[in-house]
């Protein structure tokens, strides 16, 4: 499995393509450098791939299969938690579609994988993270940009599509990522099929326009917003984000604040009656099928993957379980 990460390798900064890498997951610091890898299935183990090998091998992939990002959320560490949402965030898409739809790519940046006594000082110290990846991974779409118009150069363009999940605060990551687009290059482009923003640890008024997170609406076809009311890690998120006088609502929890502000390719859908039913008892981590308990947002994400249009075609609306 391909993935970015802007963590530092325990082995220094300086690129070496197929050089094993590791990292010191009590490391929180974000790198100013960008690491294009790959993790092998069979050892766990990570290579370092490059950015222009990283690139080519998801050009090479079949004209049908899409790329999905996936940007994980707070307290997220690679093996207890990244790549086994990613492997079966993949699996499951496919397995819905009835084909290779989708190669998930995670966008990894550095949560602190302490105990949950230490949730406020976690909490913050991967705000922190969240805010400084941002100033990073922006530089990860100007490369593949780059790439793209050189390839254009070599008549052999790249007209891959892209879709993006951010999960809970990797939806901060997403946000501080397009802004320093938008501060360096001016206009972002369109580089998104889909950003699907599910559990989304951020103000509930961020999209709106002259806000940090509306360039996440400039960069896609379609956005679509998965909340649920009684997620119980909005609250706690609600709580911690009083020290920064942040009283705001969270997305994740309410949807928009005001959807009629939003261009109509914005979407929000209501989770309330399964999330706590997927994931029990936080209903946080609810876009993925858990054992026997299918979740209605795989469907839902498939169709809009599939067809670059979000069903039913209602801006708000509940999905139903089962």
């Amino acid at each position: 499995m391909l993935f970015v990460t802007n963590r530092i390798p325990v082995e220094g900064y300086q690129t070496d393509i197929g050089r094993e890498v590791t990292f010191d997951l009590q490391n929180t610091t974000p790198s100013k450098h960008l690491f294009f890898c790959k993790r092998s299935s069979e050892n766990q183990k990570y290579f370092e791939e490059g950015s222009v090998s990283f690139f080519s091998q998801l050009k090479a992939l079949a004209d049908k299969t899409q790329v999905l990002l996936y940007i994980h959320g707070f307290n997220n560490t690679d093996e207890a938690d990244i790549f086994p949402n990613a492997l079966a965030l993949e699996e499951q898409i496919n397995q819905c579609a009835d084909d290779e739809l989708v190669k998930v790519v995670p966008i990894i940046w550095p949560c602190d994988d302490d105990s949950v006594l230490a949730f406020m000082d976690d909490y913050w110290d991967d705000q922190r993270a969240a805010d400084a990846s941002g100033k990073m991974f922006y530089r990860l779409f100007g490369k593949f940009v780059a790439w793209q118009k050189e390839l254009v150069k070599q008549g052999d363009e790249c007209y891959k599509r892209i879709n993006v999940l951010a999960h809970s605060m990797g939806n901060r990551v997403l946000m501080n990522t397009l802004d320093e687009w938008a501060k360096a290059q001016g206009d972002v482009p369109q580089l998104f099929r889909n950003a699907f923003l599910a559990a989304a640890d951020i103000e509930n008024e961020a999209l709106e326009k002259g806000e940090k997170g509306q360039h996440i609406v400039d960069s896609a076809r379609n956005v679509v917003i998965y909340y649920a009311n009684d997620d119980l890690a909005m609250p706690a998120s609600k709580v911690a984000n009083l020290k920064n006088k942040t009283l705001s609502r969270r997305l994740g929890m309410t949807g928009a604040e005001s959807l009629h502000k939003l261009p109509k390719k914005v979407y929000q859908v209501d989770c309330d009656n399964f999330n706590n039913t997927i994931d029990k008892p936080k209903g946080h981590t609810y876009f993925l099928h858990r054992g026997n308990k299918k979740s209605p947002v795989i469907q839902h994400m498939t169709n809009a993957i599939k067809t670059a249009r979000v069903s039913p075609a209602e801006r708000e609306h509940e999905l139903p379980y089962p």
